[in-house]
């Protein structure tokens, strides 16, 4: 297992290296000058030149993607940071704050959303899912299907808007605003951001219960006549949660970077609403901050449920024992021919 986790920490440094030149591409052929939106309308060419040149904006593109990784020393402190390796990229060239800061800032009010859309999902998704499975074919069952397809299908943003006006506009039972400090303003983006996560979840219970209820040992066990809901909740859903968990895991990646649209129907202030400006702003170092922070957050969420499995499965962990013990029997099996005269 240590090897293991050793082996997925080490393919997390790619990815974000990945992920980095990928969106370092996209911001620098984007239309935009982020030294001309600084200055003021009337500011001369050779001021914008200037500004570049102490920005660092006048190099080539692989000099510029070299000081987003290891750190842009320029003629002046304004635009000083030590890099991406240092988790200093620098400050936003809107609010001259560091960028880093302000995530942390707003990261608390994104992962609450996320949470709580995340809890919606799963008491909605699974006791959904599990009543579907078992009633196969059934009017219950073709109701789910049906809710499930139209969750898959539905915008977040339509459905935020739609939520907006029948609950805030019509009825005046939620506030169109999201604040974190008021509860009741949690509720329509938590739905909204819900909606599809919960919809792929009680898919994915349905199918795997199904699949888990068609096995012998389920067949065993009602054979024995154990009660249908000993059957299903000790022996069916155990087996059947561990795809429903790698679902989860990716859904909660899927729900921080999700946010962005929802958190911008509902002005709720999270990372979301900052990457949205910034994009909008052509705050460079904003977009790479909090692009690069997601995609960490998204990489380190599906380690974690990679690891999960073998506490889930206990197959999955004899697996990594075994293949432990059979990597030392070959390197003490290597040892002793050596030994031998």
């Amino acid at each position: 297992m240590l090897r293991y986790l050793f082996h997925r920490i080490l393919q997390l440094i790619p990815v974000i290296l990945g992920v980095t030149l990928i969106v370092f591409t996209l911001t620098y052929i984007a239309p935009g000058d982020p030294a001309r939106l600084l200055l003021p309308q009337d500011a001369s060419d050779e001021d914008v030149a200037q500004l570049k040149h102490a920005m660092g904006l006048d190099r080539s593109f692989f000099v510029q993607y070299y000081h987003f990784l290891f750190g842009y020393d320029g003629p002046g402190d304004s635009f000083d940071y030590k890099g991406l390796f240092a988790l200093d990229l620098g400050r936003s060239y809107v609010s001259n704050r560091p960028v880093f800061g302000t995530i942390l800032e707003r990261f608390p009010n994104t992962v609450l959303l996320s949470t709580v859309a995340l809890c919606l999902s799963i008491l909605v998704s699974i006791p959904f899912g599990i009543i579907s499975a078992t009633r196969q074919y059934s009017k219950t069952d073709m109701v789910v299907t049906v809710l499930a397809l139209v969750g898959i299908s539905m915008p977040a943003f339509w459905l935020g808007m739609l939520l907006i006006w029948i609950f805030s506009v019509q009825l005046r039972l939620f506030p169109s605003l999201a604040v974190p400090s008021n509860p009741l303003s949690i509720v329509l983006p938590a739905i909204t951001l819900a909606a599809m996560s919960t919809a792929v979840q009680t898919r994915m219970t349905r199918s795997s219960m199904l699949e888990v209820m068609r096995q012998d040992y389920i067949r065993t066990a009602r054979a024995k006549g154990l009660d249908e809901k000993v059957v299903i909740r000790k022996h069916a859903l155990r087996n059947a949660l561990i795809p429903v968990v790698t679902v989860v895991g990716i859904q909660v990646g899927q729900l921080l970077v999700g946010a962005v649209l929802t958190e911008t129907v509902f002005s709720y202030p999270g990372i979301g609403t900052i990457m949205v400006d910034a994009i909008n702003r052509k705050d460079t170092p904003q977009i790479l901050a909090s692009v690069v922070f997601m995609a960490l957050i998204f990489a380190v969420v599906n380690l974690i449920v990679d690891i999960l499995y073998a506490f889930i499965d206990p197959r999955i962990k004899a697996q990594y024992i075994q293949a432990g013990k059979k990597k030392k029997r070959g390197w003490f099996h290597v040892i002793s021919r050596k030994a031998t005269p």
